[in-house]
C-alpha cells in the first residue's frame, strides 16, 4: 500500500482522526482534512499532510483538492467521506434554516467533492469512494430528524452512485457506524442552541427530561459503543478488499437494526424506536 494516497475529511477528531493515524501506520498517504485552521495547524505537528476543507463552502473544496492534487501530481487513489455534524431537536422543531444549513455540509458538500474527485479516478483508471453513514442511514430515532435525513440522503446518493459505477473501475461503498466515541454530541450544542426554540415548543417538558439532559450531562459511554477504532479497522477492509462491499455495518446497534429494519412491520419498529 506504500504510495496509495487518500482524503480523508473531519480528522479533527473521532473517526476522522483515528482514521488518519490508521492509514497512516498501513502505508497510505494520507491527507487529513479538517474545518478549522486551527486542526490543520495541530495536524501538521503530527507529520499529516493536512489540508483545510469546509463542505460548506464550494471554494473551499475546490482548494482543498487542488492542493492534494498538486501534491500527488495529478492522482487520488482513495477518497473517505467522514466529516458531518448533528443538530438535534424534534422535527416539527426544525426551522427551514437548520435544515437548509446541515444538507449543505452533510450531504451537498460530500456530493460536489466525490463529483470532483470521480474524473481524477476514472482517467488514473481506478479509485475508491467510501461514504461514512449512520445507523440512523437505515433507522430513525428520536431528536435526530435533522442528522437521520441526511444520512438517508447519503445512502440514496451512494447506493445509485455504486449502481452507476458499475462499468468503471471505481468502488463506492457505504460505512454505515452505531454509537462511536467522538465529539459529535458536544459539538452539535451550538447548533441545538442556535436553532432550536426548545422553551417555546409543545415538547418543552420533553427537552428538560430528555434531551437536554444527554446534550449537557456527561453519562459515559453509551451502551454498545466503540472505539473510533472500530470504524478504522472497516475502512482499511474497504479500501484494501480486491472486491469491497457495498456496505460494512459497525458495532451491535447497526446489525441489529439493518436485521430488524427487513423483518418488522413498520408499526412494530415504530413501537421500538420510539424508545429511543
Amino acid at each position: 500500500m506504500t504510495g496509495k494516497s487518500i482524503l480523508i475529511t473531519g480528522c479533527s477528531s473521532g473517526i476522522g482522526y483515528d482514521a488518519a493515524h490508521g492509514l497512516r501506520a498501513q502505508g497510505w498517504r494520507v491527507f487529513a482534512a479538517c474545518r478549522q485552521s486551527a486542526d490543520v495547524t495541530r495536524l501538521q505537528t503530527e507529520g499529516f499532510e493536512a489540508v483545510q476543507l469546509d463542505y460548506a463552502d464550494e471554494d473551499s473544496i475546490r482548494t482543498a483538492l487542488a492542493q492534494i492534487l498538486t501534491a500527488t501530481g495529478g492522482t487520488l487513489d482513495a477518497l473517505f467521506n467522514n466529516g458531518a455534524y448533528a443538530c438535534p431537536g424534534a422535527a416539527e422543531d426544525l426551522p427551514r434554516g437548520a435544515l437548509r444549513e446541515i444538507f449543505e455540509v452533510n450531504v451537498f458538500g460530500w456530493h460536489d467533492l466525490t463529483r470532483q474527485v470521480i474524473p481524477i479516478m476514472r482517467a488514473q483508471g481506478h479509485g475508491r469512494i467510501i461514504n461514512c453513514s449512520s445507523v440512523l442511514g437505515l433507522v430513525v430515532a428520536p431528536w435526530r430528524a435533522a442528522y437521520s435525513a441526511t444520512k438517508y440522503a447519503v445512502e440514496a446518493l451512494t447506493d445509485t452512485l455504486r449502481v452507476e459505477m458499475r462499468d468503471t473501475p471505481i468502488h463506492v461503498v457505504l460505512i454505515e457506524p452505531g454509537p462511536i466515541t467522538s465529539d459529535i454530541r458536544r459539538n452539535s450544542i451550538p447548533h441545538f442552541e442556535r436553532w432550536i426554540d426548545w422553551e417555546n415548543s409543545p415538547r418543552a417538558e420533553q427537552y428538560r427530561t430528555s434531551l437536554r439532559k444527554r446534550l449537557y450531562e456527561d453519562r459515559g459511554p453509551d451502551k454498545f459503543e466503540l472505539p473510533a477504532s472500530a470504524v478504522t479497522t472497516k475502512l482499511i477492509r474497504a479500501l484494501e478488499s480486491p472486491n469491497p462491499r457495498p456496505r460494512y455495518y459497525v458495532t451491535t446497534p447497526t446489525y441489529l437494526m439493518g436485521t430488524l429494519r427487513r423483518l418488522l412491520p413498520t408499526r412494530a419498529l415504530d413501537w421500538l424506536l420510539a424508545k429511543g
